[in-house]
């Protein structure tokens, strides 16, 4: 009996999508794919939202693809079950995240809330955040209690969307507990490759 080779091939950032100008895989010259086309068997699968374990509309990535590779069922993500926490107001009973805000106003101490603003779902959600907020002001929290210093994302999320989305913490702070701090990029503050000359400027 023959033992055919099987190639499992992980191309990020490869999709199929539309059949114009501004799908760059479409444009470029391919003619291997082409082959592997045209000569095999060939599918094509869902990798954002639900079928890899995503709040629904929320893009893929290749952490989150990675995971369901060869899993052969959803592989639920961490944003979707955080997710679910903030709208089952889940933060405003947790004891690790209510021990902090009693400390804090037992002690007259601070809380500092640092991370990714992003709703690019990698590594963080705006939404997340949010909650935090909400979850401090249903503490007894003031917003002179609670400050949050952002790192701005431009990797998962458009280069030029770092203010956009200061606007709209800012606005939503207004309605719930928390003053904006500080801000600086995820170039600095979540360097992941050792390079500790950035991490000393953060």
């Amino acid at each position: 009996m023959n033992k055919k080779k099987v190639a499992l091939m992980i191309l990020d950032g490869l999709g199929y999508g539309k059949h114009d100008k501004s799908n760059a895989v479409e444009a470029a010259n391919t003619p291997f794919l082409d082959h592997l086309l045209e000569a095999y068997p060939n599918s094509s699968l869902e990798a954002s939202g639900e079928a890899v374990g995503l709040p629904a509309g929320q893009m893929g990535n290749s952490e989150v693809g990675h995971m369901n590779l060869g899993a052969g069922r959803i592989v639920y993500q961490e944003l979707g079950r955080i997710h679910k926490a903030v709208n089952d107001g889940v933060f405003n009973t947790d004891p690790i995240i209510q021990d902090a805000f009693k400390y804090a106003l037992e002690n007259n101490k601070k809380v500092h809330l640092i991370g990714l603003l992003s709703d690019g779902g990698v590594h963080a959600h705006t939404k997340h955040l949010k909650g935090l907020c909400d979850a401090a002001k249903h503490a007894g929290l003031t917003s002179d209690q609670v400050f949050v210093h952002a790192f701005l994302d431009g990797r998962d999320t458009d280069p030029n969307s770092g203010i956009g989305y200061v606007r709209d913490l800012q606005d939503y702070l207004k309605t719930t507990t928390g003053t904006f701090a500080s801000a600086i990029g995820r170039y600095y503050a979540m360097d992941r490759d050792n390079r500790w000359e950035r991490v000393k400027l953060a």
